[in-house]
């Protein structure tokens, strides 16, 4: 028989989650206040208790608590006696706190190569010119045994293109200035977002994010996403590559007993806000495909129309809190949700939907065959842990007691590309010039390329280098 996740309870009926069917992923949706975050801590706290490891995403840093006991508080004790918990005591859970820019957890990061010349494209929102221009790049750095690890070499290797176009038009195709000069100018906006901390080394071990504790309970994985979340384009850069590595390294294995793992994307509408419409479709399908590989991913956001419809048709596990019906948009969104439930005939869900009160919820689930429940007037079940976020010292102590503390603190800066370039270029410079008769036939530099390049080689610094490579790229993009 599949474990339950405990959501609550429907009159005297406890209703949960079937661990077996968890991997089929959820929605908790419902406007600000009405209590999704402590619905997302419950159902963390229940996945952990039967030793499931969970990524969750903190927007507000309020699930930070879930790592501290709670305490005795009436309106808790009142909704366990309502419930019926038996037993009910506090506790914390095991909690890894994570962060992009390493200040309030382990840093987090990927490279280059692993994010790959696809994801990327999509990431940048390329059009297919340039996407090929990229895909160039990579296959230029593989064959030349260059590794691409953060934006420095991605910048080294696209001046790389830049320089040798001609040679690789042969092999590859056109390469334009114009394209570089685009790819370029879309860095200098992901790298003003934070993805100079993405990328980098020593990148994120997936397996850290799937572990247990010595009594068995899974290990809770927080992003700290309050900085993230201002950032869309390096949010969505580790979106797609946690789930795109996660569907790449795990095996297949249908429908375990239990997942995996379990994500939890808090405040889910700022992840397709504003993305590109590549990135949405990619989304879309790791989200469907994922499931097969034992993880579920739930969506924590406030309205239901906030979420693409064919991430909304995924989401087998409902938990629908309070709406409100103020605006022509928010009354739609009431008729949206409602009719997304599998109807009850005991209960009126569009109107029930803006009468919850905070702590309750509409639930439907799946049951044992995988078809949902009829939706069901829940009382969610408070979480064991504390309500509200730790202290800065309480984190700090955590962090450093962390079996992973050492591990990603220190920056590892590889020979990569850049420095290979880099090495390249200075030997170019020490090099006597050939005689010009003995030069190979080729068309020669127009008197601005000979007095740019002339002007780049003569700069020392690397801000000279990158200030005169973007004139380059835009002077003679234009040109072409």
């Amino acid at each position: 028989m599949s474990e339950i996740v405990l959501l609550g309870a429907a009159g005297d009926r406890r209703i949960g989650l079937r661990a077996a069917l968890a991997n089929r992923h959820g929605l908790v949706a419902g406007a600000t206040g009405t209590g999704k975050t402590v619905t997302l801590q419950t159902l963390a706290e229940g996945f952990c208790r039967i030793g499931v490891p969970v990524f969750a995403t903190d927007v507000k840093g309020d699930l930070s608590g879930i790592g501290a006991p709670g305490s005795p508080h009436p309106r808790i004790e009142e909704r366990v006696r309502r419930i019926g918990l038996e037993g009910f005591d506090f506790e914390g859970s095991p909690v890894v706190f994570w962060d992009v820019f390493g200040e309030q957890g382990h840093p987090v990061r990927t490279t280059v190569s692993e994010m790959g010349p696809l994801m990327l494209s999509r990431l940048l929102g390329l059009n297919e010119t340039q996407e090929g221009v990229l895909a160039v790049l990579f296959r230029v750095a593989d064959e030349n045994g260059w590794l691409v690890l953060d934006l420095k070499d991605l910048r080294a290797m696209l001046q790389f293109v830049a320089d040798h176009a001609r040679e690789l038009r042969t092999r590859y195709g056109n390469v334009s200035h114009a394209s570089i000069g685009a790819i370029q100018r879309r860095l200098l906006t992901l790298e003003g977002q934070g993805g100079d901390r993405l990328f980098g080394e020593p990148a994120l071990d997936i397996g850290h994010l799937m572990r247990t504790d010595e009594r068995g309970r899974g290990v809770i994985s927080l992003l700290a996403a309050d900085r993230l979340m201002e950032q869309p384009q390096a949010y969505g850069a580790f979106l797609l590559w946690l789930l795109s590595e996660l569907f790449e390294q795990l095996p297949e294995v249908g429908d375990p007993p239990k997942p995996r793992l379990v994500l939890f994307f808090d405040e889910a509408h700022l992840l397709f806000d504003d993305v590109p419409e590549a990135l949405l479709d990619k989304i879309e399908q790791v989200v469907r495909l994922i499931r097969s590989k034992g993880v579920g991913v739930y969506f924590v956001t406030q309205n239901p129309l906030d979420l693409p419809e064919p991430v909304l048709a995924q989401l087998g596990n409902r938990i629908q809190h309070a709406l409100r019906a103020y605006t022509p948009r928010e009354q739609k969104a009431v008729r949206v949700a409602a009719r997304t439930f599998r109807p009850n005939p005991a209960l009126d869900t569009e109107r029930v939907i803006t009468e919850l009160a905070v702590g309750e919820a509409l639930v439907s689930v799946l049951d044992a065959s995988g078809r949902p429940t009829p939706v069901e007037r829940t009382l969610i079940a408070p979480p064991r842990s504390r309500i509200g976020p730790m202290t800065a010292q309480e984190r700090a102590e955590r962090i450093r007691s962390s079996s992973l503390y050492g591990v990603y603190e220190k920056t590892v800066d590889r020979r990569s590309a850049y420095e290979i370039l880099a090495e390249r270029a200075a030997q170019s410079q020490d090099e006597p010039a050939a005689p010009a008769a003995r030069r190979p036939s080729r068309r020669r530099d127009s008197a601005w390329e000979a007095m740019l390049k002339g002007a780049a080689r003569s700069i020392g610094s690397q801000l000279g280098r990158e200030l005169m490579r973007g004139l380059l790229g835009s002077l003679l993009g234009r040109r072409r």
